[in-house]
Parts: structure tokens; sequence; C-alpha cells
């Protein structure tokens, strides 16, 4: 009887990724050394690479001065989500120009040298399509390539890591319309198949281990063409955003519509809430 099951494991070796270093050469370079002591982990077709972005981010060249992180937060920022003061600082979620919900805009200043922060990929996606098709073409077989980042989720203690970039990979397996174990229609029920494997992925790279590249494997049904849908659909369209605010904020808002109405010309409370047009 052949059991559901797939493994993940860690690709070490790695070296330190600088701007503009070859990603394709240095993963395949690394799988190729960690496999002459083990055969089994040398990539097979249908397996699944997952990358976190921050070696992207490197190799692409987003490093810039840490005393220019407000700026450029300010620049990834499409829309503030919430904010909030406290004894530390000020604490933004906003929406990059990804699409993405992030603190901060997803600028880290971890695992990059003193007085250097980073930006996301400029492009996940094309950024996953890029390493996919290289990797595809070098190596004669199918893969599919995730390229994650961490983010905390709203009810929720932590972060996790989800996918920002994906290419020859399904992201999501729609299940509406079909029926569960007992028969019962499904209405709602979309598995994010992406997030599902940066989390998986994440078990064995961390945050702290030096182990940015991850290994899935048993799982080639996932794998498809480098140019199908990427992680960019996978952001929730605004007329389905149900809690597209805070609550300081949505409370701002309404209060100014409701002012509005009204034709009163007071002062809103204050609030720290801006949101950029452009």
């Amino acid at each position: 009887m052949s059991l559901p099951r797939y493994m993940v494991w860690g690709v070490v070796g790695m070296p330190e990724v600088a701007a503009g270093d070859n990603l394709v050469e240095l993963i395949a370079a690394a799988v190729a050394a960690q496999a002459v002591d083990d055969a089994e982990v040398a990539l097979q077709d249908g397996d699944i690479l997952v990358v976190t972005s921050k070696i992207v981010s490197k190799a692409e060249g987003q490093q810039f001065p840490a005393a220019d992180r407000d700026k450029m937060i300010a620049q990834e920022t499409v829309r503030v989500v919430a904010e909030r003061v406290h004894p530390g600082g000020v604490t933004q979620i906003v929406e990059t120009r990804h699409g993405l919900i992030m603190a901060a805009a997803g600028i880290d200043t971890s695992n990059v040298p003193d007085g250097v922060a980073l930006r996301l990929p400029a492009d996940p996606d094309a950024s996953a399509r890029a390493l996919c098709t290289d990797l595809c073409d070098r190596l004669g077989i199918r893969l599919g390539v995730i390229i994650t980042d961490t983010m905390g989720r709203p009810w929720r203690v932590g972060q996790t890591d989800v996918a920002i970039g994906a290419a020859g990979v399904v992201v999501t397996d729609d299940m509406r319309g079909g029926v569960d174990a007992n028969g019962r229609l499904l209405q709602a029920t979309i598995t994010v198949l992406a997030d599902e494997l940066a989390g998986a992925a994440d078990l064995v790279k961390g945050k702290a281990s030096g182990i940015p590249v991850a290994v899935v494997r048993g799982l080639g049904r996932l794998v498809t063409a480098p140019d199908g849908p990427g992680a960019r659909t996978l952001v929730r369209p605004v007329d389905e955003d149900m809690f597209r605010f805070g609550s300081a904020e949505a409370y701002r808002l309404g209060y100014e519509a409701a002012l509005a109405e009204r034709g009163d010309g007071s002062s809103p409370p204050p609030s720290r809430v801006k949101q950029r047009q452009d």
C-alpha cells in the first residue's frame, strides 16, 4: 500500500549572496555538492525548490543604507492598513506595491550586514519564473520554484513563511463545487498550496540556520509549466476584503464619512492614518 507522503530537506553550503550573483549557479552547485555524499538529494523531475526572498533580493541588488529605511518604507507603501504608536516607535502594517500586506513593507535588517536594509524583490513572480526556467533548462528536468517571505497573520500570534513568488507550481487547489469525505458540497474551500509549501520548507530552513533553500519531493503532481499563474494571484481582490483596515483606521474613515454626509465642518479625531494616492 502506498501511503500519502512527501519529504522536505534543506540545501546546505550556500555561500553569502551578493548583488549580481547568479542564483541558478549557486543553487545548482550547492545541490550537486550535497549529492556527492547522498545521491538521493540530487534534484529530480517533479521536485519543488523553496527559496527565501532574502537571497533573491540580495542577488538583485535590493540593498540600501539602513538610515534610509523610513524613506524606503514610504516608497514601497501603497496603503497604510494599520498604524500603532508604541514606546519603541511606530509599527506600520501596509500594502506594498506587490499587493502584500506586511509590517514595514517587508523591508528587513536581519541577516544582512550592519548598516544595510533589504527590500523585497522587485517582481517576485518574475524572479521565480527566471529561476525555474533556467534551472529546468540547466538540469533537463521539470521543477517548481516558490519564493517566500515571513508574515504575521490577523488573529494569530507570531509569523510564518508564505509564498510571494511562484513559478512552475500550482498555487491553489480550488475545491469549490466538489464534495467532502461525507459527500457534502464544498462551497468556500480554496487550499493555498503555495503557502503550505512555504511553511513546510521553513521548518528546515529557519531564520537563523543559514539555509535559504529547501527541496520538497513527492508532490510532483503540483509541478506545471513555469509561465502559469504566480503568487500575485493569491492577493485577495479589494471587493472581497472584509478586513481592509485596522480598527483605528476604519473608525477614522467612518467618522470622516459621517461628517461629510452631515456637512459638518468639525475636525475628525487626530490620527496617524495616511494613504498614498499615486
